[in-house]
C-alpha cells in the first residue's frame, strides 16, 4: 500500500527546517551507499552523527507519534532515525530497493518493511526529483507539498528522477512494523478507518462500529509481532 499523509510538519517547523538545512555541512550521499546502490546513487546527505540532524529527525518522530494516520497504517515496532538528502544540480537516485536490513553502525538495526519519504521542499522550488515507485499497478509518480509524507512499502522498485532546477530536500527513513505483511497491513488500515468512520457518522455507541473494532483488535494480536 503506498499512502499519503499531509502536514506531518506544519509552517513553523517547516521554517525552522529550512533554516537549519540551508547552513548545514552536507557530503557525498554515496558514501553511506551499498555496492550496488553506488552505482546509480548521487545526491547529497546529511551525515547522521551531525546534531542537527539528530535533532531535526527527533521533531518528525515526535511529529510521527502524534498523527494517528501513521500509526494506523504503519503500525509501527521500530522507526530508524530519519536522515536527510538534497538533489540539485541534475542528481538523481537510480532504480532500486532499499536494504532489507538497515541501521547505523554499532547501533540499532531493524527489518525495513516501509520506506517513507517527508517531503521538505515545495514543488515548485524545483523541476524534477519525482518519486517514482513500482508495484503490481505500475509506475507511480510522486511529488507532495512540503510537509507531506507518502509511504510504500520498503520492497518495492523506486527510483528520484534528476533535480535540472532547484533542490529537492527531504527526510527519508525506514519503519520495521509490528505486522510484517504488506497485505495484512492494509486490511488492517482499511478496517481501522472504516470503524472509525462509523463511529464518526453514528457515534461512538454504534454496536457496527464497536463490533468492526473488536475484529481489528483480533485480527492485529492474531497477526502482530511485538
Amino acid at each position: 500500500m503506498m499512502l499519503r499523509i499531509p502536514q506531518v510538519l506544519n509552517e513553523q517547523q517547516l521554517g525552522e527546517f529550512r533554516q537549519i538545512l540551508l547552513q548545514a555541512r552536507w557530503m557525498d550521499g554515496r558514501a553511506t551507499a551499498g555496492h550496488q546502490a553506488v552505482q546509480v546513487k548521487d545526491n547529497l546527505q546529511l551525515p547522521v552523527d551531525l546534531p542537527e540532524a539528530k535533532s531535526l529527525g527527533q521533531v518528525i518522530l515526535h511529529a510521527l507519534e502524534r498523527n494517528p494516520v501513521f500509526v494506523s497504517a504503519a503500525l509501527p515496532k521500530r522507526i530508524l532515525a530519519p536522515r536527510f538528502n538534497c538533489y540539485q544540480g541534475g542528481q538523481s537516485y537510480g532504480l532500486h530497493v532499499d536494504n532489507a536490513v538497515s541501521g547505523e553502525a554499532g547501533g540499532e538495526r531493524i527489518r525495513t518493511d516501509l520506506s517513507a519519504t517527508l517531503f521538505l521542499t515545495a514543488p515548485q522550488e524545483y523541476e524534477g526529483g519525482e518519486l517514482l515507485v513500482e508495484d503490481t499497478y505500475g509506475s507511480h509518480s510522486v511529488k507532495l507539498p512540503a510537509g507531506d509524507l507518502i509511504l510504500y512499502p520498503a520492497s518495492s522498485l523506486h527510483q528520484v528522477m534528476p533535480v535540472t532546477r532547484g533542490a529537492r530536500i527531504a527526510a527519508f527513513f525506514w519503519i520495521q512494523s509490528m505486522v510484517r505483511d504488506d497485505g495484512e497491513r492494509t486490511l488492517l488500515f482499511q478496517l481501522d478507518s472504516s470503524a472509525q468512520q462509523l463511529t464518526r457518522e453514528q457515534g461512538a455507541g454504534s454496536a457496527v462500529a464497536t463490533q468492526l473494532g473488536g475484529i481489528y483488535h483480533n485480527l492485529l494480536r492474531r497477526w502482530a509481532e511485538v
